[in-house]
């Protein structure tokens, strides 16, 4: 049997970094994947990519077929309804049961890399103010601050590849960095959309009804985890060297504008945890298809290994030093619940976050280029912080350069409307098609939700998987403090709109494409899920409220780590990714020392005897090196 020094549960950008490390420390590490590592179920299963083009339906998840031993959420799973009254529902099915007022919109992605499968590739950071919301009346307070955890944003945005401009983050959005500090690439080229907006929004003013102040608008290039061109200045003129397929030094790789990043990079500029993977060490060994469902402790609590099972329900039991949950921020809480582990605080899978994110979307007088590159590559920073979120939840503005797709659906909806409702055909169709299709444009409104312990993941009663075990069941809902920073950012959406002299065309209807409805100050919101789960074991300077400690260790239980946007006391309105890899290699340090602290060699010091202390009359002294 082999011995492990360290077992990682989830093989998605936390987990693949956290056994990349401690592999290059020379640690044995075994990385339990619930999922395959192909792109479907079988071995002869396509691609991802071709996965993805010959699925039914186009969606985020779509390169990864889930097996009923490792289901998982998809979008397709929620529906709007309207109520007898005409209020707003919803119905879920799959893998994810809820029970809330409203739904949690977001799905992941239970494959090896997980959900940095599909992501976005947006990496900004956290503000400073970020790390304490509860000084602005909300949320909860980080046991750790933006100074303590830059040195590991840096480590991460090394890590990732990061393309972004740090003089524009430094003046634009008010990041510290240390002096001399440059991203490994340079900022993407902006957009066409980018263009458009900056010549027409830059220096102008909107009003902010919720807190009832002006804000200068000023567009701002968003950091992304795909290459650009490398900056020479890069750690201290060695420069950097982009990475391509599984990892491997690529001088020529970029990015080229496929406009396939969600699902799927064809050029594999887009940072992926495969690419981590590809650089693990021959001590690191991944085992797909080991479902965990159990955290084994001993009789003092502390973690000394995990049971799992194969797909055929096979149970296995394999030991290690050190267990480190990355399996998600919803899954990881089902697991410390099958598990009975970290309940002290009572706060394991309370807590629940993400990005609501409120979508409005309209038509420019002028060619907008869409799908000519990533999703977003640039957006308005001027909401993020300030005293105004103690009135309204801080929000990011994101440019969506892929027409309607997020908010409408694909091109076929266009062809639909004009098929169906306009009676056009043949070349009459072809061209009020793409005259749409070329000026569409969105605005993508990424809201900050505070820690909220009536949020939660629990265990269904009754529901369970194929493997017998309990589905994770949601209770969600949106405060009024997220409300009314979706109230502010529908009247900053107009009047930007009339800035810009474009159409509005925003509608939440039909109903059962919009489940994330509800209605609020006598209006109609919708919004999606961005698929930021955070909170569900969350960090804390104590083990009476909070489920880990600042290096995301379980308080109760030594040797067990929780890693993940789950263990954040806030999601703030940055995309949580390059957070959450900075955290898991600040958490290296620590499982690292954990394990030099076992090898180290126990003292064997003679104890030097009382000097009125005699041995007993027949007794021997002890010898130098041996214990009484």
């Amino acid at each position: 049997m082999t011995a492990y020094d360290v077992i990682v549960v989830g093989a998605g950008v936390a987990g693949s970094l956290v056994a990349d490390r401690l592999g290059r420390l020379g640690r044995r590490v075994l990385v339990l994947e619930a999922g395959t590592s192909a792109a479907g179920t079988g071995d002869a299963d396509p691609d991802p990519l071709t996965a993805y083009l010959t699925a039914a339906g186009q969606l985020p998840g779509s390169p990864f077929q889930p097996h009923p031993a490792a289901p998982w959420p998809q979008v397709a799973d929620l529906s709007g309804t309207d109520g007898t009254d005409g209020s707003p529902g919803f119905r879920a099915a799959g893998h994810l049961r809820q029970d809330g007022p409203l739904p949690y919109a977001s799905a992941y992605v239970r494959a090896n890399g997980g959900t940095g499968n599909v992501w976005t590739g947006l990496t900004p950071r956290m503000l400073p103010e970020d790390f304490d919301t509860e000084a602005f009346g909300y949320g909860r307070r980080w046991p750790i601050t933006y100074d303590e955890l830059e040195p590991h944003y840096r480590a991460a945005e090394e890590e990732l590849g990061v393309s972004a401009d740090v003089a524009e983050q430094r003046e634009h959005v008010g990041l510290p960095f240390p002096e001399g500090y440059v991203f490994p690439m340079r900022a993407l080229p902006a957009a066409r959309l980018d263009r458009l907006m900056a010549a027409r929004l830059d220096g102008r003013r909107v009003k902010d009804p919720v807190a009832l102040r002006e804000v200068g608008l000023k567009v701002v290039g968003t950091p992304h985890a795909r290459n650009g061109v490398p900056e020479p200045a890069y750690d201290g003129g060695r420069g950097y060297v982009p990475r391509g397929r599984d990892g491997r030094p690529d001088p020529g790789s970029r990015c080229v504008g496929n406009a396939t990043c969600i699902p799927r990079c064809p050029s594999y500029a887009k940072y992926t945890p495969l690419k981590t993977q590809g650089r693990w060490s021959s001590t690191v060994t991944l085992r797909d298809r080991s479902v965990v469902s159990r955290v084994l402790v001993d009789g003092r609590g502390r973690a000394t290994g995990v049971e799992y099972r194969s797909y055929t329900g096979e149970a296995h039991v394999v030991h290690a030093d050190v267990v480190v949950l990355a399996a998600h921020a919803v899954e990881n809480a089902r697991l410390l619940l099958l598990s009975g582990l970290g309940g002290r605080s009572g706060q394991v899978g309370r807590n629940l976050m993400d990005h609501p994110v409120l979508l409005t979307w309209g038509l420019l007088p002028e060619d907008t280029g869409p799908y000519r590159g990533p999703g977003s590559v640039s957006g308005l920073e001027g909401f993020r912080g300030g005293p105004a979120r103690r009135l309204r939840a801080p929000f990011r503005v994101e440019f969506g350069t892929w027409g309607w797709i997020w908010a409408n659906g694909p091109v076929d909806t266009d062809v639909h409307h004009f098929l169906t409702g306009r009676g056009l055909f043949g070349a009459g169709l072809r061209r009020a098609v793409g005259d749409r299709v070329r000026r569409q444009f969105t605005l993508q409104f990424e809201m900050e939700q505070g820690a909220d312990p009536a949020n939660r993941v629990t265990l269904h009663p009754s529901e369970r998987d194929a493997l017998g075990l309990p589905r994770p069941l949601v209770t969600y809902d949106l405060d009024d403090h997220v409300k009314d920073g979706m109230a502010a950012a529908r009247a900053v959406s107009e009047q930007v709109f009339a800035l810009l002299g474009a159409e509005d065309h925003t509608d939440y209807t039909p109903a059962e494409a919009w489940p994330g409805r509800f209605e609020h100050g006598g209006r109609t919101y919708g919004y999606r899920g961005a698929g930021h789960a955070a909170g569900t074991h969350v960090m804390g300077d104590s083990p009476t409220t909070s489920v880990v400690d600042a290096w995301q260790r379980c308080w109760e239980h030594p040797g067990l780590y929780a890693v993940g946007c789950g263990s954040m006391p806030s999601v703030a309105t940055s995309n949580p990714t390059l957070t959450m890899a900075a955290l898991a290699l600040r958490s290296v340090e620590r499982v690292e020392a954990d394990l030099a602290a076992r090898d180290r060699p126990a003292s064997l010091r003679t104890p030097q005897p009382h000097p009125q202390a005699q041995p007993p009359a027949g007794a021997t002294a002890p010898s130098r090196g041996t214990t009484p």
